[in-house]
């Protein structure tokens, strides 16, 4: 692991470490029209068709329904969507500029599970009335002054451009450069994320932010291996 990035993932230790302590679990409660029965006010919920309709108990009507999603889970969901779709776009790259056989393997493991992220993140977004933009790796819009930003770790357009035109040793070295960097830039994201009072309180929110720093580090380790040996 490089020494700049030490300093972050003590952050995001301690970050993870004390929103555990604040984490509650969201417990949806049904859409419920009051009716009047018996002199007394009651709930229900609307039966599906053909099905009749359920009084909700006292525990349900009272139950915490867990802390909403902040202004920043919405913008670290979409901002990682277009952090995972490069990284798609850069391990599309392989196949036809190296036939290394662990960068192969490592090219398939960032595919399955960013693939499955971003596809996550986007019903995430939906879920919550939010916009869910699709899998392109573009800058974000409405950040710093409004000005369009790439997102931490992400390459610029001639970055891209020298990665598409490296081939074989050059190719697999450049490759691996730059997806550290941009792993390092996911970390980036989370320890943000964590940063904003509120954020990553809903438990989906929560784990999938951990689960992104322990994937990215374990594969960053990886990645520095490969790029140590190959030198």
């Amino acid at each position: 692991m490089s020494p700049s990035l030490m300093p972050l993932v003590f952050v995001l230790g301690i970050a993870l470490l004390s929103s555990c302590s604040t984490i509650s679990h969201s417990v949806s409660t049904p859409d419920a029209e009051a009716t009047v029965a018996a002199g007394q006010a009651r709930a229900v919920q609307p039966g599906a068709p053909g099905e009749s309709t359920r009084v909700l108990t006292h525990e349900e009507l009272t139950a915490d329904p867990g802390p909403l999603h902040t202004e920043a889970d919405g913008r670290f969901m979409q901002g990682m969507i277009a952090h995972h779709a490069q990284a798609l776009d850069m391990t599309s790259l392989i196949p036809t500029r190296s036939d290394r056989p662990d960068l192969l393997l490592l090219s398939e493991r960032i595919e399955i599970s960013q693939k499955g992220e971003i596809q996550w993140m986007q019903n995430w977004l939906r879920l919550r009335n939010e916009i869910a933009p699709e899998g392109v790796a573009q800058p974000m819009k409405g950040l710093g002054h409004g000005e369009e930003m790439l997102m931490p770790g992400m390459l610029t357009r001639n970055e891209m451009d020298e990665l598409a035109s490296a081939a074989g040793d050059a190719f697999y070295s450049l490759f691996l450069k730059y997806m550290i960097a941009h792993h390092e830039g996911a970390l980036v994201m989370v320890s943000d994320l964590f940063s904003n009072d509120g954020a990553a309180q809903d438990s989906d929110s929560y784990r999938f932010a951990s689960d992104v720093v322990s994937d990215q580090l374990m594969e960053i380790t990886r990645m520095q291996a490969m790029f140590e040996a190959a030198r």
